[in-house]
Order: structure tokens, then C-alpha cells, then sequence
């Protein structure tokens, strides 16, 4: 049984049939939100961007939501691999302060979790934003009217009223949903996202060193469980909230670039546009805008065989408790369990033909 399977649009499929899987081929490779489902692709991470790619000399454009903007600014260290395995060993270990009994306050995951960050990129942000090949892009979600700040004391009624109305709005159209959340996007200065970004109400802003920590943070700010991040430098005002609302799997318009792949390190093979479709199953469908995209996941027969029968996923916050050793132990076994996912890529990822699936 393999662990990997491949899957990719009919301009990709045409591509790894004559050429293969090729470093010099990738253009963009995207970084998912869904929390620690993403913690499989780590040895596989730190494959690509410590190793595969570290003999190319053309740019390769990262774009990262929720845990995926984690991902993506890990991998911008000039050691990634290191920065990769510290990262997940971080996200694995994860506690926050709390009262016995009860789980912790959205602020206190906040603060703790803005901390951690500050660990992994404070005074690297420099290191981060010139990497002599990756250019990185980090996806949030900035709320509009009702959503436009948090905190205050009415917010704790209008906050869940709005995302109500958010989702009911969602389902009767994404680009609608708009109205109530915008996708900013705070991009690499040098060059641009070579992704056109018309599907959907969006701002870019320019990633300095100033906003390139709180940009991730409010990536990774799931509502109610993260407070929101206000105000970051350079970008319009307001609260901003996970780029997995707008953007879950960042289903984008992959075919407007002028040339390349995306290869697509995924938990899944499906590409659900927002964290709001995830529950309308006929989003999930492949569509033209995944032409030039190779999406490599892992096999659900092999996920069957990892602890509890699953991917990691916020569940188990729940599941484990107080059981912090055991959510340690069996994202561990996970996570060390997925390296098979990088010796596999690893031996078709050599520029031989590939028989990928449709995706």
C-alpha cells in the first residue's frame, strides 16, 4: 500500500506524463489551513524546501493560510528543514495556561500561541522576507461592518449574529460572503502574486518586518478560539481572523499563470475554497482554475493506519483533555509515521514520468 497519492489538473496530468515531477517546474506551491491535520506533510516539508527545491534559482511563490502561513514563513529560514521540524515539534507540544476544568480563554491562546511566534521569527523577519528564492504570501480574513472589530463589550453578541450571517450568505454565494469578510492578502514586495485574486473581494498589502508576525498570527486566529488581530501596519484597519475563512484549501486561479506548476503539499486531494463550504459537498469538486496544479496527499488507507484511525485535527483537543502526553504521543507517531510520505515523493519526484490521477 503507498502512503502517497498524486492527483492533478489535465494541464499537470499532460506535464507529468512527458516530464515528470521537476524542482525546476514549480512556480507555487500552496500551504492549507485545517490545524494539525497539516503536521503529516511535515517530514515531506522539510524535504521540498530543505532539500528539492534547494538547487533551483527561480523564484517559487509560497502561499499560506492558517497553519499553512506557518508553514510557508518556516520555510523561508535559511534553514528549513530546521525551522520545519522545530515547527512541528512546537505545534505538537502546544499547552495553554488555563484554569483546571475549564479550557483556555481565547485571549490566553492568543497571547501564548503570539509568543511562540515570536520565538520562531522574532528578529528573523528580515531572513524571512529576503529569501534569495521564496516569495511568501500570507492569506487573512478581514471582517467588514458587524465584523469589523472585536472586543468590545458588544461584540460578544454581534460576532456570532454575523458569522450566522456570513455563513447563510455563503451558501447562497462565496462571492457574496464578501459583504461580510474580505481576503487580505499581505504579499512578498518584490515580486507580485503571479495568481490572478478576482473570485473574491481582496486587498494585498506589502509584508515588512513590521506586520510579518502579526500577518501569521491573525492567519492562524480561528474565531472564537484566537481573539482577532486589529489594526496591522500597512493594512487597512479593522479585525482580521483566519485566512482559512475565505480561503480553507486557497482553491485559486492556478491557470493565470503565465507559466509552471503548483505543486500542492495537501491532508486531502479535494480544494475547498472557503471554511464555510466545507459542508457543501459541491465545492469540493475539481475545477479549471486546478489545471496546472499537482496536489500530492496522503492515501486514506494509510491514514486508517495512524493513531486512532485519523489525521490529527482539533478534535483531539478534546478527545485527550487534560491527556496532554497522550495527544503528544499520538501526533508524534503521526507525524513520525509521515516520513514515508517523503521517501515516496522523494522517488517520483526524480523527473521520470509520473501516472498521477484527475483530480
Amino acid at each position: 500500500m503507498k502512503a502517497l497519492q498524486v492527483h492533478a489538473g489535465p494541464r499537470a496530468l499532460a506535464h507529468l506524463r512527458e516530464h515528470g515531477l521537476r524542482p525546476g517546474d514549480v512556480r507555487a506551491i500552496p500551504g492549507a489551513a485545517g490545524g494539525p491535520k497539516g503536521l503529516v506533510l511535515n517530514p515531506l516539508d522539510q524535504f521540498i524546501f530543505g532539500e528539492w527545491l534547494a538547487a533551483t534559482d527561480h523564484p517559487v511563490h509560497l502561499l499560506g493560510a492558517s497553519i499553512g502561513a506557518w508553514r510557508m514563513a518556516s520555510a523561508c529560514l535559511p534553514d528549513p528543514a530546521k525551522a520545519l521540524a522545530r515547527m512541528g515539534h512546537d505545534y505538537i507540544v502546544q499547552e495553554y495556561p488555563h484554569e483546571p476544568g475549564r479550557k483556555p480563554t481565547a485571549r490566553q491562546v492568543s497571547e501564548a500561541f503570539g509568543e511562540k511566534l515570536g520565538e520562531h521569527f522574532g528578529g528573523r523577519e528580515a531572513e524571512v522576507l529576503a529569501h534569495p528564492r521564496f516569495r511568501l504570501h500570507v492569506f487573512t480574513s478581514r471582517g467588514r461592518h458587524l465584523l469589523k472589530r472585536e472586543g468590545r463589550a458588544l461584540s460578544k453578541v454581534t460576532t456570532p449574529l454575523a458569522y450566522a450571517g456570513a455563513f447563510a450568505t455563503n451558501v447562497l454565494s462565496r462571492r457574496a460572503m464578501g459583504a461580510w469578510l474580505e481576503r487580505v492578502v499581505f504579499s512578498d514586495a518584490r515580486d507580485p502574486l503571479p495568481v490572478r485574486l478576482q473570485d473574491y473581494r481582496t486587498h494585498t498589502t506589502p509584508l515588512d518586518a513590521t506586520n510579518l508576525r502579526l500577518a501569521v498570527l491573525a492567519s492562524c486566529s480561528i474565531p472564537f478560539w484566537l481573539d482577532a488581530v486589529h489594526d496591522i501596519p500597512g493594512a487597512p484597519r479593522g479585525a482580521y481572523w483566519d485566512g482559512g475563512i475565505t480561503d480553507y484549501h486557497l482553491h485559486l486561479d492556478y491557470a493565470s499563470m503565465a507559466d509552471g506548476l503548483t505543486l500542492y503539499p495537501h491532508f486531502q486531494k479535494s480544494v475547498i475554497p472557503g471554511w464555510l463550504d466545507k459542508a457543501l459537498r459541491h465545492r469540493h469538486r475539481a475545477s479549471p482554475l486546478l489545471s496546472n496544479v499537482v496536489v500530492v496527499s496522503p492515501n486514506p488507507e494509510w491514514i486508517r493506519t495512524l493513531p486512532n484511525g485519523k489525521l490529527p485535527d482539533r478534535n483531539d483537543f478534546v478527545h485527550y483533555g487534560e491527556d496532554l502526553a497522550g495527544r503528544t504521543a499520538a501526533w508524534t507517531k503521526a507525524v513520525a509515521e509521515s516520513q514515508r510520505l517523503r521517501d515516496e515523493f522523494a522517488e517520483l519526484a526524480q523527473g521520470a514520468p509520473v501516472l498521477a490521477e484527475p483530480l
